[in-house]
Formats: structure tokens, C-alpha cells, sequence
């Protein structure tokens, strides 16, 4: 592909520069994992939308802003170089809205994609059970359908968000008498409704990062339905594609730290030079950041010519998972 930038993505990184420049916040927000932090989060989310930078490559008429993905790669590159605040919606914004893209209803997309754009709804993914965590085929969370509604019961742990947001996207069982992958169906859930406890979880810093969902006879309309009924684990697997595959995890996101590592290299390098191994680390996880940036402009140029992301999200998962524990443990090392 041609790695150099057109005139229109110039200017629109030029723009996108200028107006992080004008409006990032001048002082660190709190901690999404707190109330305060979350709905600090959720203004700024505000404050891009109506810059219209908030989702940049879904279309207009539904909360973007009609870019293609090398402009979204642009934009990230630009937002994480500015030390902009973490993207709090990132399970519906990334995850659930392509979803939605590929097998939402022309109703559904117009429901629920543009207050996702604006985070006036703030969404939890519900995958985990206690006993279907990295085997998430066996999910035994039910959703029995009675006329117009499907009825929930089961739990669900370790929910992204769940503590303060409005809304989930999971998989729940819908038939019965299946197993494994077959007869779950893939469902929207209001998280404010009767029957649902919350229960947060909270990790090492002390702080509500995850949570228990109970479900207890807590109706939700077919129209929250996505995909068809059974046919969960297809849809589901295309939300993780895009997790995996690009969008939760821009290469900007690790080339921004990497460049601060470098820069406490430097600033350390009396000490740091006396050991090799270092200085050799260093220049892996540099390495693995641009290795990294440029796999993902092959994949925007694949998609571009209407191929699919495949089985090699899964190594993209792996691959941003290791560089980002490099990262981290080379600036202990330092």
C-alpha cells in the first residue's frame, strides 16, 4: 500500500492537532473506575462528539464523521500524542458499534449508534460467567422467549464498566437443550431495569474496575435482539474480530508510551547503559510498536479492498498483549 498521506489526510490531521492542542484537558481526569472519573470521562466524550471527533469513521448520520480507517489511525495517532484522556466507552464504542454496523436492524443502528457516539449511554460487555470465563462456550445465563420478551436469569463477573453503565451487550442461552456454541443468541440489556444487582468487584488499586451482574426474570423486548436467535456465538465472534483484530487497540496507543520510555532511557542512560540487556529491550519494544503500526495499515489496506480481518486478529491480540507487558517492565527496569 502507499504509506505516504493525501492532502485531505494532511489537513485532517492538521485540524485534529490543532483542536486537541485548544480543548485537552489542562489537568489529569480522575479514574473512570470511580463515579467522579466516570462521568468526567463522559463529559469529554460530550465535548468530542459535538467536535465531531468522537467515532470519526462511522457515518454521519449516525454520530461519525464519514472517515475511512487510515483517517481513524490518524486520529489516534494524533489523540494518544496529545496525552488525551482514555476513551471510557470504548466495550460500545469499539466493540458493540461495529457489531451493530455488520448485523444491527436499521432500527437498532439508529437507536442506540448515536447516543453510543455522544456516551449518553455507557455500555458493559457481559461474556464471562463463574464458570464460563475463557471457555465461553459454556455460558449457562439463560434468556427464555415469552412472546415479545426474552426472560434472564444466570449471572454474569467481570463486566468492563458495569458499575456505572446504563446499558450491556452479551451472550445468553437461549435454547435450552443446546451446548457449546449452538443456541445462544447475542442481546442488548439495560442494566437500570427490575431484576438486575450489580455487585462491583474491586481490583488492586481498590478501585470498581469490574462487576457481577445478576439477572434475576429481568425482561428484555426481541427488538434487543442482534442477529438472529441461536445464532450468538457468530455475532459474538465478530465483536471479539474487532477487539482483536484493530479497533480496541491502535498502534498509537503503544507508540505513545514507547516514546516515553525512550525518553527515561535517556534520562537515565549512566545507569542504564552499564547493562546491554537494556538498552537491547528498548530497542525491541520501539521496534514492536512500528512493526506493529505498520501491520495495521496493511489490515486498513486489506479492508479497504473488501477483505476481512481472519484467524490473525487472534495473534494481534497476542502480539499487543505481549508489547504492552514489555513496555511496562522495561520502564521498571529502568
Amino acid at each position: 500500500m502507499d504509506l505516504n498521506y493525501t492532502p485531505r489526510q494532511q489537513a485532517f490531521r492538521e485540524e485534529v492537532r490543532s483542536w486537541l492542542k485548544a480543548n485537552r484537558p489542562t489537568e489529569k481526569l480522575a479514574s473512570y473506575d470511580t463515579r467522579e472519573g466516570f462521568e468526567q470521562h463522559r463529559e469529554w466524550e460530550r465535548k468530542l462528539f459535538d467536535a465531531r471527533l468522537s467515532m470519526v469513521m462511522w457515518p454521519e448520520e449516525l454520530g461519525g464523521r464519514g472517515c475511512d480507517l487510515t483517517e481513524w489511525l490518524i486520529f489516534e495517532e494524533e489523540y494518544y500524542g496529545a496525552d488525551a484522556p482514555m476513551r471510557v466507552n470504548q466495550n460500545g464504542q469499539l466493540m458493540l458499534g461495529p457489531t451493530l454496523m455488520e448485523f444491527g436492524t436499521k432500527e437498532q443502528k439508529q437507536r442506540f449508534l448515536p447516543r453510543m457516539a455522544s456516551s449518553e449511554d455507557m455500555w458493559a460487555q457481559g461474556w464471562s460467567e463463574p464458570n464460563a470465563g475463557s471457555d465461553m462456550a459454556a455460558i449457562t445465563s439463560k434468556a427464555v422467549r415469552d412472546g415479545d420478551y426474552f426472560i434472564i436469569n444466570g449471572q454474569k463477573t467481570w463486566s468492563s464498566r458495569a458499575s456505572f453503565a446504563e446499558w450491556m451487550f452479551g451472550l445468553f442461552r437461549t435454547d435450552p437443550e443446546s451446548s457449546r456454541h449452538y443456541g445462544l443468541s447475542f442481546l442488548l440489556v439495560p442494566l437500570d431495569v427490575e431484576g438486575v444487582t450489580i455487585r462491583p468487584i474491586k481490583a488492586l488499586h481498590g478501585k470498581d474496575t469490574f462487576s457481577e451482574v445478576f439477572f434475576d426474570n429481568v425482561r428484555v423486548p426481541v427488538e434487543n435482539l442482534v442477529g438472529k436467535e441461536g445464532q450468538g456465538w457468530r455475532v459474538a465472534m465478530a465483536t471479539a474480530g474487532f477487539e482483536r483484530g484493530l479497533l480496541l487497540r491502535s498502534p498509537a496507543r503503544f507508540q505513545q508510551p514507547v516514546r516515553k520510555l525512550m525518553e527515561l532511557y535517556k534520562a537515565h542512560q549512566t545507569r542504564a547503559y552499564r547493562d546491554p540487556s537494556i538498552r537491547d529491550a528498548v530497542m525491541d519494544v520501539w521496534t514492536g510498536a512500528e512493526a506493529y503500526a505498520l501491520s495495521a495499515y496493511q489490515s486498513v489496506g486489506r479492508l479497504a479492498r473488501g477483505e476481512k480481518i481472519g484467524a490473525e486478529s487472534s495473534i494481534n491480540k497476542i502480539v499487543w498483549s505481549e508489547l504492552d507487558l514489555k513496555i511496562h517492565e522495561t520502564a521498571m527496569r529502568i
